[in-house]
């Protein structure tokens, strides 16, 4: 039992972490590609939302790669070993990767929702650019942004593929929930199993009925005259 609950809060830490590493940078590259004409837009779009398409362990494989000794940014290349793979900060690392274009595009989908005759507007008052932004863009666009932070720490807290390739398996170290269903099943522990199912069955349940509540709040607001 004590396994189990040190698990799901490890996991749990984790996946916040990662989600809010995403954000930071997931805001404002999904407010530019909502908002501005430039070239290379679709590609960046693309390249954001790869990791969505690709098999997980082929993002995994791709990180090891780039974070080997020999990688970019491995231990040959930088001058120092920045202690990343096979620790939790590969889980953090993972989770980030796979979660990044379910955030990035829920976001986007939530400032092109906020009408951009408000922001001029907001312009006209005196307002600059980044407090149109932070006073009338993101509360406008908050509900959205919610519902893309909860969709991300769910992705991430179901992460599988990338995170076994980066950072393992290892109990009390770098195991995560999945990680965690898939040694129980191996070991044939089918009770811890279960119950570590049932957990991540509630968690994604709560989740996804969040967010349904949030964007249907939403649309209602939108269409009230």
């Amino acid at each position: 039992m004590t396994d189990l609950v040190d698990t799901v809060a490890r996991t749990a830490l984790w996946s916040s972490l990662s989600t809010l590493l995403v954000l930071i940078p997931a805001i404002p590259l999904a407010y530019l590609l909502a908002r501005k004409e430039f070239p290379g837009r679709r590609l960046l779009s693309t390249l954001t939302s790869l990791p969505m398409v690709l098999p997980p362990t082929a993002v995994g494989f791709l990180l090891l790669q780039i974070l080997a000794d020999r990688g970019p940014l491995g231990r040959d290349a930088l001058g120092l070993d920045l202690d990343i793979l096979f620790t939790w900060k590969a889980v953090i690392i993972a989770c980030a990767v796979m979660s990044s274009p379910l955030i990035i595009r829920t976001a986007r989908v939530s400032f092109e929702g906020v009408d951009p005759k408000l922001e001029a507007m907001a312009r006209t008052l005196g307002y600059g650019a980044l407090k149109t932004f932070c006073w009338i863009t993101l509360p406008l666009a908050g509900r959205g942004l919610l519902a893309a932070a909860i969709l991300g720490f769910s992705r991430s807290l179901g992460e599988f593929g990338a995170t076994i390739m980066i950072a393992g398996n290892i109990p009390g170290k770098t195991q995560t929930l999945s990680t965690a269903i898939f040694s129980a099943q191996q070991s044939g522990r089918d009770g811890l199993a279960i119950g570590l199912v049932i957990i991540a069955l509630a968690v994604g349940f709560v989740a996804i009925f969040s967010t349904e509540i949030l964007l249907s709040n939403r649309l209602k607001r939108k269409r009230i005259p």
